[in-house]
């Protein structure tokens, strides 16, 4: 059934059809099949008021409309076999996806090759009345928000449970789990304890940073103005939709990817987006080529990016996830995160731990069968054994050292996410460094100026000609330059508490900025000389021009611009303080000087200036006769200390690689300033012949390149994930949302904290909150130690433990009874584990930490010669222990007093040989003592405290199944504890010795 219910207005009728309600598919069939109507202008169909509004020529009635739609509508009914009756079962399973919120894909186009009338009709729009308000509600409904698919972060809990995912915690919660079964509540108590206090530490540290990461996070704009039903209005950003006309002023945030429509001297800053660190000045025409690249779509703006200056409008042609940011959150999605070396090896180191604690719990259980003991203590021995040889403070020392390391790194403003990442900092073999707003500041400075007698360099705010400090005020043609500059700039300049605020695009604020460096008073020079016309950068000319009055009958005639373009019209140029004609030679050595300026990636201008008699500025006349004052050259500065931040890197021996939208020119100029090259020659790879190498050539490659020019986000991805295959450590430092995938996929990703965006924060594992990139190397140094101090205490863990795995097994095969029971187990693991170990760990660093290579990631944290030398240590430990316990059977039989001089002994034993785990080369014998570590001292003399406790406090006495005393025992535990530590610490030299002659 069809009604019109509005026809008054010719060309525009309403009408009502009432098996459009709640039909999505009705809907679509509709608008779908009327509009392909040669006749047909507009068509919009509602399914909740059972609406459809068409607009169409004048010339055909409102009747002609009805026929046509009561026919589709008979053809849709006859080929679905629809009725009114049927109508909800037949559109159910469509409307419960419309209700979960399924949107119609977007169709992506090369709307850059397009002439903007073909986009315009495309979109259904109009670039003087917009879209109406019921179509772009429609729109809305058929597409979804304008709004991107935010970055999953780590819940509490998520963060909780990594805490528990290795193999040795395991073991101890199935161990405490038998314990509970087998009546020993204690040890279950104990061992349970030990695990929550490493998770606690764990989540403590890594939720702290955390929250101090998503604190960082700005605050984004929420609206944008568009032009809607002919007026301009002022929407929600997520509302924004296909076909809307975006109106683009100086600092409107680009709220969705466009295309252009018409532009006056508007300038985007897209490097958020492409890397590209100069603002692009647009245009509306259509470009030709079907590969354009991202960077070189003048004719498109993209979501995420500013308006510096200028103005102009766009229509929208992609909106949410079809946005090339909503693309770049996709390879976000799709980039995998890679384990950290730290994290493989423990995890290494542990799993082995666990499955020789398995056999070795087995051998002892059968021995203990085969000599007849009892199936329940030979249960509970072995799972104490078990226990004994996994080194319960292993996780404790391992998270509390790299919490340390968070804490010390965020005393440097430096934020880590997660606790292996510190570490990994320290094993970087390569590290990917973007350009843009990471080396460099991403803002535009004067680094270069040139006058008719002088080359001056500008430099921190000061100019100097070679060693020669120029003064501006002493050189009228520096500081005539400078005032022109300053006339003929758009930059609004205030003062707020004695401090200028420039607010402009980055080429005129640099030019603001120089000025105040030279000491100018821009406000009171603005004043002296007001503006009276200002003339603009066109497509066709290349040049500013300003006027302004002055003091007598003449006006001031202001220019910058293109310097060719501006020699061009410029007959006289200021010489040794004198105006005098420009000579042919002169012109040509402004020209060559222009080009050697550009070749140094340089933004160069020519400035000029005039006079001409007042109401003598129609036709452009006045930009004719111009005085040549000289070129300014522009850059975006590097970051101090970048330079020698890339000297200190190649001192570890971190290769470097520079990554950047830029061209491949400016690229290598930047590198050259650097020095990044680490051979004779920089080699340079563009975006162009990256694209048509396979991934195998491309990891075979990316080693041997320094930058990579042109690149996109994707590239950027690439580029690591091919270091990666190459098997290096990569870590990716960047502050846009291009950097982001890259972050994700590298093992280490580094965003800054003030510049950097949200997106980047998101997925790095590092954040410089003062985007000081020099703090790097503290990380680096700081990871060095880090690991060097976890390995130490590794070596000493496993020292220990295997001498109580030695000691176990040697009494249970000959028969002697056991010489520690369960609960002595947990202890003697508690007390000379995880304080010392700490202590170990807590190790000054190295003198030499940074002049050493990066180590091999694929290097076992313990190495074979390591374990031959552990192995040696514990057997002297366990010798020592089982010749006390072995004087303990001979005095008092198979006791509990023969039982303490071996816990004793061993105990002590322990604690001593943190000593001798300090350091493999230096020993207490040696002349060149290592650097003092109070807290290992500290930790020797409370555990030694906390031992004696167990023999002068009766309940802990009966809880250790211990017995007192006399002076005789005191001497053998005391001598059966120094033993090892003389017998290690002397074999440690005569290796060193060894090693020396050969």
């Amino acid at each position: 059934m069809i009604q019109p219910i509005h026809a008054s207005i010719k060309g525009r009728t309403r009408f009502k059809i009432k098996e459009l309600y709640r039909s999505p598919c009705l809907k679509n069939y509709l608008e779908q099949s009327i509009v392909n109507f040669a006749e047909i202008k507009y068509v919009s169909a509602n399914i909740l008021t059972s609406n459809i509004l068409v607009t169409f020529d004048q010339d055909i009635s409102s009747r002609q409309i009805e026929f046509l739609i009561r026919k589709l509508l008979f053809d849709y009914q006859h080929k679905s076999g629809f009725n009114h009756r049927n109508k909800l079962v037949k559109t159910t399973k469509t409307e419960r996806y419309q209700q979960l919120g399924v949107k119609h894909q977007q169709k992506t186009k090369n709307w850059y090759l397009m002439a903007v009338e073909e986009v315009l009709t495309t979109l259904n729009t109009s670039s003087i009345s917009g879209l109406s308000n019921e179509t772009a509600t429609n729109n809305l409904k058929k597409y979804g928000k304008n709004v991107l698919s935010t970055t999953v972060k780590r819940s509490k809990l998520s963060m909780l449970l990594e805490q528990f995912k290795s193999l040795p915690v395991a073991l101890l919660l199935i161990a405490s789990g038998i314990s509970i079964a087998t009546g020993g509540m204690i040890d279950a108590v104990v061992i349970l304890g030990v695990v929550s206090l490493n998770a606690a530490i764990g989540y403590a540290t890594e939720s702290q940073s955390e929250r101090i990461i998503n604190s960082l996070k700005n605050r984004a704009e929420q609206s944008t103005l568009v032009i809607r039903d002919s007026y301009q209005t002022e929407i929600p950003i997520e509302n924004v939709v296909l076909g809307d006309i975006l109106v683009l002023n100086p600092g409107s945030y680009i709220a969705a990817d466009a295309r252009i429509i018409t532009t006056d001297n508007l300038n985007i800053d897209e490097s958020a987006l492409t890397g590209e660190s100069l603002p692009i000045t647009k245009i509306s025409t259509s470009l030709n080529g079907e590969d354009v690249p991202l960077a070189d779509r003048l004719n498109m703006i993209y979501k995420g990016t500013l308006v510096i200056n200028g103005k102009g409008l766009a229509v929208v042609v992609a909106t949410g996830k079809f946005t090339e940011m909503g693309k770049i959150q996709q390879l976000v999605g799709e980039a995998t995160t890679i384990q950290t070396p730290l994290s493989k090896q423990l995890d290494q180191v542990g799993s082995q731990i666990v499955f020789i604690g398995m056999g070795l719990c087995g051998l002892v259980f059968s021995l203990g069968m085969l000599r007849g003991y009892g199936l329940l203590p030979m249960l509970q021995s072995s799972i104490s054994l078990a226990v004994a040889a996994v080194p319960e403070g292993l996780p404790t020392i391992a998270i509390t050292t790299l919490a340390l390391g968070i804490r010390d790194m965020r005393k440097n403003h430096v934020l880590v996410r997660s606790l292996n990442a510190v570490e990994a900092l320290g094993s970087v073999q390569t590290i990917c460094l973007d350009k843009t707003g990471t080396l460099t500041e991403n803002k535009m400075s004067v680094v270069e100026i040139l006058t008719d007698s002088k080359h001056i360099q500008v430099t921190n705010g000061n100019f100097t000609d070679g060693e020669e400090m120029i003064n501006p005020y002493s050189y009228n043609e520096l500081l005539k330059l400078i005032h022109v500059s300053v006339l003929c700039n758009e930059s609004e300049v205030s003062k707020q508490n004695d401090e200028y605020v420039v607010r402009g695009s980055a080429t005129e604020n640099a030019l603001i900025y120089a000025a105040i460096n030279a000491g100018v008073d821009v406000i009171t020079l603005k004043a002296k000389y007001p503006l009276l016309q200002t003339n603009l950068r066109s497509e066709n000319r290349n040049l500013m021009s300003t006027i302004h009055s002055t003091h007598n009958c003449h006006q001031m005639v202001a220019v910058k611009g293109n310097p060719a373009e501006v020699l061009q019209i410029s007959h006289r140029w200021m010489k040794s303080g004198q105006i005098v004609p420009l000579t042919a030679e002169g012109r040509q050595k402004m020209e060559i000087e222009n080009d050697r300026m550009a070749g140094k990636a340089l933004r160069v201008l020519g400035i000029a200036y005039g006079y001409i008699e007042e109401g003598d500025n129609s036709n452009n006349h006045h930009e004719s006769d111009l005085i040549w004052l000289g070129l300014v050259g522009m850059a975006d500065p590097l970051r101090t200390g970048a330079k020698k931040l890339i000297a200190d890197f190649h001192q570890a021996g971190i290769n470097t690689v520079m990554i950047t939208g830029d061209q491949s020119p400016t690229a290598y100029a930047i590198a050259k300033e650097l020095e990044l090259n680490r051979h004779t020659q920089l080699e340079i790879l563009d975006s162009n012949n990256l694209n048509n190498l396979t991934p195998e050539a491309l990891a075979a490659l990316s080693d041997k390149v320094d930058v990579f020019a042109r690149i996109s986000p994707s590239n950027k991805l690439q580029i690591v994930q091919a270091l990666q295959t190459s098997g290096k450590v990569v870590s990716m430092t960047g502050d846009g949302i291009n950097d982001a995938p890259a972050l994700k996929a590298a093992q280490i990703g580094v965003a800054m904290g003030k510049e950097g965006t949200d997106v980047a924060r998101e997925v790095a594992d590092i954040v410089l909150e003062d985007d000081r990139l020099e703090t790097m190397m503290i990380a680096i140094s700081r990871g060095r130690t880090i690991y060097n101090n976890i390995r130490k205490s590794v070596h000493f863990l496993l020292a220990t433990n295997l001498s109580e795995i030695m000691v176990m097994i040697t009494a249970t095969a000959v028969g002697i009874g056991e010489p520690l029971n369960a609960i002595q187990l947990l202890w003697l693991n508690l007390v000379t584990d995880i304080f010392p170990g700490l202590s170990l760990a807590m190790e000054a660093p190295e003198p030499d930490v940074l002049n050493q290579p990066p180590r091999n990631p694929n290097e076992p944290i313990i190495n074979n010669t390591d374990f031959g030398r552990i192995v040696f240590e514990s057997a002297t430990i366990s010798i020592s222990t089982l010749a006390a316990y072995g004087y303990g059977i001979f005095k008092y039989g198979i006791s509990p007093k023969a039982r303490a001089l071996a816990f004793m002994t061993l105990t002590s034993g322990q604690l001593l040989h943190t000593t001798s785990s300090r350091s493999e080369k230096h020993s207490i014998f040696s002349q060149e003592k290592l650097p003092p570590n109070p807290y290992l001292n500290t930790a020797i003399l409370g555990s030694f405290g906390i031992q004696f406790l167990t023999l002068t406090v009766p309940q802990l006495r009966g809880l250790l199944k211990m017995s007192q005393l006399n002076i005789v025992d005191i001497a053998v535990i005391t001598s059966g504890a120094l033993l090892p530590l003389l017998v290690n610490e002397g074999t440690k030299n005569i290796q060193i010795t060894g090693k020396n002659s050969t």
